[in-house]
């Protein structure tokens, strides 16, 4: 069973800086963590690989700072990490970014099971692993909170909103999973400074992907932010009624029928 798990490495913090030009955030010089639900992912990649066996390849977009979350996917336990790094991929929507990531899956070429988490902590668009399916032409089951392997097929509970729903699909597919599918393992200090001593970070460009660079980063995003900003809450005056209760409630009705309320 070959994994490939998408992950990302996502600012710290929610201060960080705008670029009103490119609108595309400021990452230079932030910290980043790895993304939470990406963690979930890889640890269902490392409980399927348990019962089946295989190999997981970790698959990573961003400067070469996002190396540091291929190094903690590495101390969990995968197997390979993969970083595409190169200045074309700067500023890439969720579509840019989803190309490059489906061609570097090709590359890869052999593969049982993509899994990805639900969706990055900075953005929260959950686009990236539907898009990859699409581009690849692979089933997507999302939202897994529990994921089954049997034969040549693979069974998911699938969260809603009000219960739940069982979807199976033939391998290869790809599987998006909610934080509720486990709680990803915390790697020992040696097995840290194992990833960063002695396992390898491999790095590809845009070369390495053999594409039209047209539709790498801002160049190859139909889609930018205009503009950000933090939603101003605005408090409402309040008004302290006097008097008996049945005054103050006649009162209150006509307030309230003032404001269109009632």
């Amino acid at each position: 069973m070959n994994i490939v798990v998408c992950i990302k490495q996502v600012p710290e913090t929610s201060d960080i800086g705008w670029d009103s030009k490119t609108g595309s955030l400021i990452r230079e010089g932030v910290e980043g963590i790895l993304n939470p639900n990406d963690k979930n992912a890889l640890e269902a990649a490392l409980q399927i690989r348990q019962q089946h066996g295989g190999v997981i390849t970790a698959l990573s977009m961003g400067p070469r700072q996002a190396e540091d979350a291929l190094r903690e996917a590495l101390s969990m336990g995968v197997d390979k990490a993969i970083l595409l790094n190169d200045r074309i991929f700067a500023g890439s929507d969720t579509l840019s970014t989803s190309y490059a990531l489906s061609l570097a899956i090709k590359k890869i070429s052999r593969f049982d099971l993509i899994l990805c988490g639900k969706e990055s902590w900075d953005a929260m668009t959950a686009h990236v692993g539907p898009q990859v399916s699409e581009l690849l032409n692979l089933p997507q089951l999302t939202y897994a909170t529990e994921i089954t392997i049997h034969n040549n097929s693979v069974t998911i509970k699938q969260k809603l909103e009000d219960g739940f729903k069982i979807l199976t699909s033939s391998l290869p597919a790809l599987i998006t999973v909610e934080k509720e599918i486990n709680q990803p393992q915390i790697p020992s200090m040696e097995s840290i400074m194992n990833a960063y001593r002695n396992k390898e970070v491999q790095v590809w460009t845009n070369e390495d992907l053999g594409a039209d660079k047209t539709h790498f980063g801002l160049k190859g995003s139909p889609t930018q932010s205009r503009k950000v900003y933090i939603k101003k809450v605005h408090k409402g005056k309040v008004i302290i009624l006097e008097g008996k209760p049945d005054e103050i409630a006649r009162n209150l009705v006509q307030i309230l029928k003032q404001k269109g309320l009632v």
